[in-house]
């Protein structure tokens, strides 16, 4: 095993790299999670929890991954034997209908080629069929991890409104939440589904369920078993700070720092960051003369960009060179996509000096891996950079004249 010096390069989209200052909120004695001392802490995280995932409902947070989130949407709405409406738009979408299959759930999953998100006039068109209301839930993976695309989800809601039906609108915020515009509110998402380890810029080992009011009513008539993940066990306690179990504490302190780094950046500026890396990145893809899974430009993610290797040219042996020569970890290909494409994270603690100097690892591993590529790359994601309307320089450093 090759030792490197200097810090690891993690461009993986999720889990992101942990800024130093979490790492530092979290380094503290665990507490008695029945005090005041946690009532506080328990509080500032509920509140600070509402303003990322802009609602004004609650935010109910279960020491879990983000996998559990999931049951949890499931299984505090729906009951067995009720039809819900999927889009197949990549390897986490089709992870989540295949967990709705176990708990009895009829999924209606209609079939895409990953290279494009969930189509808002197909959605409108399925429903406006269900002339019984028949789906229950319209489930969306906002920003699918797999294939760098973003779902729309603010017009798959006008879609459901044009519709005239009354489907739940579940939606996983999974990797986009906390560096993707997401509004649980405004675009009246009944679940909103997210974790620690992407946007966040934590630890794996926090999962969320932002719930409309529609929600909660449901999950006080659905018919599903559930114990761990019941919500209003979790929103007894949470009304005073607390936890109905032993919660992930230093977590929490953790959670508390993002979300203040969050909105110390102010969310506009997060969002507007995340979407000049990506463009950069693309800027890289395009002049390499590679090719960008997503096809919708539409559709681009701020959060990754999945990469399509060469006929003839493995994307994992090519990440295993990068890896073993310049320290940087890169995206693997899922399921269909195994092998056939490398994935770029650019999210969460990430800004333009730190993702030149991941471009330039690619580029020198599709040197040192005999990938056919136009050299200059950073060069274009530079200038792509440059012509970008806002930098990243804090707000509280300035140039001093000697």
């Amino acid at each position: 095993m090759t030792k490197h010096q200097g810090r690891h390069f993690l461009n993986i989209p999720g889990p992101s790299p942990v800024p130093d200052r979490v790492l530092r909120a979290m380094d503290m004695p665990v507490i008695d999670h029945r005090s005041a001392e946690f009532a506080e802490l328990g509080k500032a995280v509920f509140e600070g929890c509402q303003k990322i995932f802009q609602t004004r409902g609650p935010v109910i947070v279960f020491p879990s991954s983000g996998t559990g989130a999931w049951e949890a949407a499931i299984v505090n709405t729906l009951s067995p034997g009720d039809k819900v409406l999927m889009v197949e738009t990549g390897h986490f979408a089709t992870l989540w209908r295949q967990m709705a299959a176990r708990w009895g759930i009829d999924v209606d999953f209609m079939p895409g080629d990953w290279r494009h998100g969930a189509s808002p006039a197909e959605i409108e068109e399925k429903l406006k069929a269900d002339k019984s209301h028949a789906i229950k839930a319209v489930m969306v993976v906002h920003n699918e991890t797999s294939t760098g695309v973003t779902s729309r989800v603010a017009e798959i809601r006008a879609a459901m409104d044009r519709a005239g039906h009354p489907a739940l609108l579940l939606v996983d915020t999974i990797s986009s939440l906390g560096s993707v515009d997401f509004r649980h509110d405004e675009w009246k998402v009944d679940v909103t589904v997210s974790c620690s380890q992407k946007g966040f810029m934590l630890p794996p080992g926090l999962g969320f369920n932002a719930i409309s009011e529609k929600a909660r009513a449901a999950s006080k008539t659905n018919k599903m078993p559930r114990s761990y993940w019941d919500w209003e066990e979790m929103l007894k306690p949470n009304a005073n700070g607390f936890f109905p179990y032993t919660p992930a504490t230093n977590l929490l302190y953790g959670l508390r720092e993002a979300i203040a780094m969050m909105l110390e950046e102010g969310l506009d500026n997060v969002f507007a960051r995340h979407k000049r890396l990506a463009a950069a990145t693309r800027a890289a893809v395009t002049h390499w003369g590679l090719e960008v899974l997503c096809q919708e430009p539409a559709e681009y993610s701020p959060v990754l960009t999945a990469v399509l290797m060469p006929p003839g040219h493995n994307a994992d042996e090519f990440r295993k060179v990068t890896l073993e020569k310049y320290n940087i970890s890169l995206g693997s290909g899922l399921s269909k996509v195994a092998g056939k494409v490398f994935r770029i994270g650019h999210l969460g603690e990430c800004n333009e000096l730190t993702l030149l100097g991941a471009l330039s690892g690619v580029e020198m591993g599709l040197s040192a891996a005999g990938v056919p590529h136009r050299a200059g790359g950073v060069d274009a994601a530079m200038k792509s950079l440059e012509n970008a309307d806002k930098s990243n320089a804090p707000t509280h450093l300035k140039m001093v004249k000697p």
